[in-house]
């Protein structure tokens, strides 16, 4: 017997509440907010890079942290662990995260330029929405922990 459209909105509701799973998703977040803050750094002092291209490769490089550290802490009990099961959800990650940061940039935008709210205001609040959006992707389409 296959379920409710509303009781699989709720069984994915509930999944989302997971108090500690929040909390890793945050703190690894943070590490990988560093890791890209670094990079971003080095790459444009150290090297002839721009800074847009080496917000790129910051930022890739902050996501396979965070993928690496949120596959054995955040979510370690969920997903298989082949090869294949490893690479599918590294790539469904990172579209994940890119259409995290597409949101993140969008409310900036719009906050900085149609409201004129100060540009580091804008970027946190976007950044905060980004993550949401993060986090309930990540953990409903790359780890599926609503099949626990």
């Amino acid at each position: 017997m296959s379920r409710s459209p509303v009781d699989a909105i709720r069984t994915r509701f509930r999944a989302l509440l997971s108090t500690t799973r929040f909390t890793q998703f945050a703190s690894v977040g943070l590490v990988g907010a560093t890791v890209d803050n670094v990079a971003l750094f080095a790459l444009v002092e150290l090297t002839v890079l721009g800074p847009v291209l080496a917000k790129m490769i910051a930022w890739e490089l902050a996501i396979a942290v965070i993928f690496v550290i949120n596959e054995r802490w955040t979510f370690a009990s969920h997903g298989t662990m082949s090869a294949r099961a490893l690479g599918t959800r590294f790539l469904r990650s990172n579209l994940v995260r890119f259409a995290g940061l597409l949101v993140a940039l969008s409310i900036l935008w719009i906050l900085y330029h149609r409201f004129g709210v100060w540009y580091v205001t804008a970027n946190i609040v976007g950044m905060a929405i980004g993550f949401f959006v993060n986090y309930t992707c990540e953990s409903l389409y790359t780890w599926k922990v609503h099949r626990e």
